[in-house]
């Protein structure tokens, strides 16, 4: 197509016009970018580091014991021997360093427990160069977290705690404390994910790219209005330095950690009294529910949960008023929740909903081992062992039980074998596990395990819920019947 100059003439403004709207439009895009930038971090780190500390710790490591050797009477070495191994006698002081921050103007101070643990002295240093002697008030080792206190004749400065939940992937953050024994440093990054687990119960972790290396635990991860939203706990590293993924534990896990700490000396978490373990697809499938979701319990202790009638089985669908989407969130609401409170929990049991009442214990009063009494076991029928399921099956005894170390209270078949091929296998089944209920009833013998068994086929079901118990621990598994 030819266009005349006419046309031409006339095409070419437009053209420019549009060129110019674009570049404008670019040049906007550029400047609100470089406005949600910041151009420096000064003004945040002057006003917030009179509020972050030193944290010094001495410990004093035994002497010792080992018998030390003796070089022969009138030896040249004798002397040498017995200066050098009288100075490895004495006990010897050992020191740490961290990091901590200031909430309140009375000296109370956030730090992490593994930073203090096991101190005997305790020496904090502001960023004017004050030192301070410090108690220490409490610890939590399950979110490492320990509260401190100093006392001066004058208010103390200090942060106050943010919103972790308002915070987003992207945001802006700088991390403040003692990098290596350093002194004061502050490093800038962002935060590269939210709720993150490492290896707790408690687990909400802020991982971002601020550098954070040996020293800085304890210290404060600030968002962009000077708010502690973190505290700075652990690394991913091959190395031991800094390579850009750091943990720090979430305000809203810290702050109530924190205030019972500074309330009672100690934590008090909710405590259901039971064992749970989260759903899969072939377990849901098999107890008739439409969703993988809830805790299933596999064992209810003697304690809150027991009296308020709730059973091995049970899925827990909502707790307090809140959906329950797995173990891992049960466990922080039910820790939150209080204690002595009483709180609805909605099960799912026999293909209905039940609403139970618990009156929430605590869980530091039990948690050092409480476990239901033994029970006497019935002795079952006698019976030769089976196979089923891919498994060779023996109804427990009291020869099998002593033989196996299995608790004189259980009742149930002792698995013996399994066949590497069958999806029990596939479940990691395997030899020495008990299999005490299918389908939340329990099981003694191979025929009542069948019957189970049959009993899913005729309701449609293609798995079967078994509940087994390893060392004593309980879990529950979905095995297939359409194998036998």
């Amino acid at each position: 197509m030819t266009l005349s100059c006419d046309t031409r003439r006339y095409l070419w403004p437009g053209l420019a016009v549009l060129m110019l709207a674009v570049l404008l439009l670019a040049m906007q895009t550029v400047q609100a970018a470089a406005q949600d930038r910041p151009a420096s971090f000064a003004d945040l780190a002057e006003s917030v580091s009179p509020s972050v500390v030193n944290i010094t710790t001495s410990t004093t490591v035994a002497s010792r014991n080992d018998p030390m050797p003796t070089p022969p009477q009138g030896s040249p070495f004798e002397d040498f021997f017995r200066d050098f191994f009288d100075r490895e006698d004495r006990p010897r002081q050992s020191q740490a360093l961290g990091s901590g921050f200031v909430i309140s103007e009375d000296g109370f101070i956030v730090t992490n427990n593994h930073v203090i643990e096991g101190a005997d002295e305790i020496l904090v240093e502001f960023f004017a160069g004050l030192e301070l002697p410090a108690t220490l008030i409490g610890t939590d080792p399950a979110t490492d977290l320990a509260l401190l206190k100093v006392e001066h004749e004058s208010p103390l400065p200090y942060v106050p705690w943010g919103d972790s939940e308002a915070s987003r992937v992207g945001d802006w953050v700088i991390a403040v404390g003692n990098p290596l024994g350093q002194g004061f440093s502050v490093s800038a990054g962002i935060i590269s994910a939210r709720g993150r687990a490492l290896q707790g119960n408690y687990d909400d972790y802020i991982q971002t790219d601020a550098a954070i290396n040996r020293g800085n635990s304890g210290g404060p991860l600030f968002n962009m209005e000077g708010e502690v939203i973190g505290v700075n706990t652990a690394i991913l590293s091959p190395t031991g330095g800094s390579i850009g993924i750091g943990f720090a534990m979430s305000s809203n896990v810290a702050v109530g950690v924190i205030e019972q700490l500074r309330e009672f000396g100690t934590t008090r978490r909710g405590w259901l009294g039971v064992r749970i373990q989260d759903l899969t697809d072939d377990m849901a499938e098999a107890l008739g529910l439409d969703r993988a979701e809830g805790a299933m319990v596999t064992d209810v202790m003697e304690g809150p949960s027991r009296e308020a009638g709730m059973q091995t089985g049970d899925v827990i669908l909502r707790f307090d008023g809140g959906i329950v989407r797995d173990t891992r969130q049960l466990v922080r609401r039910v820790g939150d929740a209080g204690v002595g409170r009483d709180v609805e929990v909605v099960v799912f049991r026999d293909n209905e909903e039940l609403t139970l009442t618990v009156t929430l214990g605590q869980r530091e009063l039990v948690e050092n081992g409480m476990t239901p009494p033994d029970e006497a076991a019935p002795e079952p029928e006698e019976e030769t062992a089976g196979s089923y399921m891919g498994m060779r099956l023996e109804p427990l005894t009291d020869a099998l039980r002593e033989e196996m170390g299995i608790a004189s209270g259980m009742s149930g078949l002792l698995v013996r074998d399994v066949d590497p091929e069958s999806d029990a296998a596939q479940k990691d089944v395997r030899p020495g596990d008990v299999i005490t209920e299918a389908g939340q009833t329990p099981v003694n013998t191979v025929a009542e395990l069948r019957e189970r068994a049959e009993e899913a086929r005729e309701a449609g079901r293609r798995s079967l819920l078994v509940l087994l118990r390893r060392g004593g621990d309980p879990r529950f598994v979905a095995l297939s019947v359409e194998e036998d």
